[in-house]
This record gives structure tokens, C-alpha cells and sequence, in this order.
């Protein structure tokens, strides 16, 4: 299954407790596209938050943020794994 790595910006700044709830919140609608959301980061100051996600398109992963509270990623990249 493809690996994909949204971007979000949030102008003001984000709370890693708003993130937590969010993440919670995509895993509770991820099974409904065949998605799977892995890892979050969160830089707070910055207002960014980067979410790496298995789903069979980035319109998927987009439709899950949809639904479970509306932050639709601003950027989606498909990414390949390395070490």
C-alpha cells in the first residue's frame, strides 16, 4: 500500500493535546477508506503537524482528516521509506 506524509499549517500555533484528539479521532474513521495512520509530529510553535499514513490515495488519507474533524492537510506527499 502506498505511504503518503501530509503537511498542516495552522497559523496561530497548535496544542500537542488538540493533535492527540485529532489523531484519535482519524483512527476512528481510518477503516472506513482502507487507511491507516501510523505517526504524528508536531512542531507547536510552528503550527505544523506532519502525519504519516498507508492508504491506497492521498484522496483517502484527505477524506479520513475530513471526516473526523475537518483539518484537511494542506500539502499530501507520497513518500518511499529509508534508512
Amino acid at each position: 500500500m502506498p505511504l503518503y506524509m501530509d503537511v498542516h499549517t495552522i497559523a496561530q500555533g497548535v496544542a500537542m493535546a488538540d493533535v492527540v484528539q485529532a489523531h484519535k479521532a482519524d483512527l476512528q474513521h481510518q477503516g472506513r477508506h482502507d487507511v491507516s495512520y501510523l505517526r504524528y509530529w508536531v512542531d507547536e510553535s510552528q503550527g505544523t503537524i506532519f502525519c504519516l499514513v498507508e492508504a491506497p490515495s492521498a484522496e483517502a488519507a484527505a477524506a479520513v482528516h475530513r471526516e473526523a474533524h475537518g483539518l484537511v492537510a494542506d500539502q499530501i506527499f507520497q513518500v518511499q521509506e529509508g534508512s
